[in-house]
């Protein structure tokens, strides 16, 4: 019960930052318009989070503009790699590696909006001209020097105590779902609340491309 009435807390601070979604929105949709990509970049959970919804945007939406950048690679997405969200080094090399330019635009995730290997991802982008976002936790961290838009959501003390995985988490989720799909909205990929660019793959998908067309 305790962690329910804690959760119900997220999507009101989330609300509180609905202007900077709009504005990181305005710039991500743009960015895909003109040949970028939405990039995810982060550590541990953020960065998990962020890969989860980059990997969702290609079938729901038939768009591979979306990438996700995760600290230790494709494995820490099953097995905890803490220590790498220390390897600044890392963060540029992984950048480089996907050829991060000015078309793009980069999102920072980071729910203590300290770690360093998403700060100097976002260090990186800048000095590559690319557009910054920031989404935190935090509403005084050091990611605010460093991002055209910053999406810090105040959700308070967690149940346990630092425990970021938790309310912070889900803010985190919320504010990416709103981010990819509203941007991909303003790209026409979603007609009338229905997912017309979807990628038919299996049956249950075969079905619902059926179900979208007949409606």
């Amino acid at each position: 019960h305790l962690m329910n009435l804690e959760d119900q807390k997220v999507a009101l601070a989330v609300r509180k930052v609905i202007p900077q979604i709009t504005r990181a929105v305005d710039l991500a949709a743009d960015a895909m318009a003109n040949g970028g990509r939405l990039i995810y970049l982060g550590a541990g959970t953020s960065g998990r989070l962020g890969l989860l919804d980059a990997s969702e945007c290609r079938p729901t939406f038939g768009s591979d503009k979306v990438v996700a950048v995760l600290a230790g690679g494709p494995q820490a997405m099953f097995r905890a790699s803490e220590g790498t969200e220390d390897n600044r080094a890392s963060a540029r090399k992984d950048l480089q590696q996907i050829r991060l330019n000015k078309k793009d635009i980069l999102v920072g995730i980071a729910a203590s909006g300290r770690t360093p290997y998403t700060l100097e991802g976002l260090r990186y982008a800048r000095e590559k001209g690319a557009p910054t976002i920031a989404v935190t936790a935090n509403p005084k961290s050091p990611m605010q020097e460093l991002a055209d838009v910053v999406i810090a959501v105040n959700v308070g003390p967690e149940i346990v105590s630092g425990s970021t995985r938790l309310k912070a988490g889900t803010a985190q989720k919320l504010v990416l779902n709103m981010l990819s799909t509203a941007a991909m909205v303003r790209l026409g990929r979603v007609f009338s609340g229905l997912m017309v660019h979807m990628e038919m793959t299996n049956e249950k998908l075969r079905e619902r491309g059926r179900s979208i067309l007949m409606k």
